[in-house]
């Protein structure tokens, strides 16, 4: 005997209304940036009471109307109160890449404000987990001196061992990787252009070890691109960056309305209500 379906339970895929607008999903380090890192960002740095200040440079002919003026470069910048420290949106200009992939967000921070030069600076492309880098600010905003070394490398694997990611077997003192192997962080060579106030960096060709930094990054597929990447110069505090890791490998879900195709059928997901 047949039974017949419940017309409000039709047999075959999920017509469009009856997908919820969000879920909770996880793991965080695979769940992208919802599309939203710059007002996730921006929003966590309206909280600090960073003041933000918008410069844009471009080109204005003579009578040319002010619509009509061609726009060459735009950068969102946020500064703390104590000007110590700052953040930049530059995704618009995508001044270099990451792994194939531009960045969206450049923090920085100095040893005081006598120098207009940044001590280090961090890096960040889209899809690096909004609430990551909310966590980052957030322990860089508390801190007294934003660029004064604090803890050693031990700090950053502590933070994501404690949630369950793996040494690396062959540099088990500098780095490690979630359990599926597909998002990792690692103390070594630090990419071209990145920006360190150090001056041993600038005879760093005479020995590599003097370029340490930290790098972590998502490759769900191997050889089939990243999911995001991001890059600290070697003067970051190894707190700081152990802040970005813990946050990074948190259990904790996140909320999210948009998931990335590439990590989409890796996600844990549940209806958010």
């Amino acid at each position: 005997m047949e039974t017949p379906l419940h017309p409000d339970f039709p047999f075959g895929p999920h017509t469009p209304t009856s997908v919820p607008s969000a879920y909770w999903v996880g793991p965080r380090h695979l769940a992208g940036d919802d599309g939203r890192l710059y007002d996730t960002v921006t929003d966590t740095l309206t909280r600090l009471g960073w003041t933000s200040l918008t410069i844009v440079r471009g080109r204005q002919e003579r009578d040319e109307a002010p619509k009509d003026r061609q726009v060459l470069r735009s950068t969102v910048l946020h500064v703390s109160p104590d000007s110590l420290r700052w953040a930049q949106w530059v995704l618009p200009d995508e001044p270099f890449h990451l792994g194939n992939l531009p960045i969206a967000w450049q923090i920085s921070a100095r040893r005081d404000t006598s120098s207009p030069l940044a001590q280090w600076s961090a890096y960040f492309t889209p899809d690096v987990p909004g609430e990551v880098l909310a966590d980052f600010l957030a322990a860089l905003d508390d801190r007294e001196q934003p660029a004064v070394p604090f803890g050693g490398p031990e700090l950053v694997l502590d933070a994501v061992t404690a949630h369950g990611w793996l040494r690396d077997i062959d540099q088990p003192t500098a780095g490690a990787m979630d359990p599926t192997f597909a998002s990792h962080i690692r103390l070594g060579e630090v990419p071209p252009l990145i920006q360190d106030a150090d001056p041993l960096v600038l005879v760093a060709e005479a020995d590599e070890a003097l370029l340490a930094g930290w790098q972590a990054w998502a490759e769900p597929m191997l050889g089939a691109g990243y999911l995001w990447a991001a890059s600290f110069s070697t003067s970051v505090p190894h707190d700081l960056v152990a802040a970005f890791a813990d946050s990074l490998s948190s259990s904790a879900p996140v909320l999210r309305r948009v998931l990335p195709e590439s990590t989409r059928d890796r996600l844990l997901r549940a209806p958010a209500s």
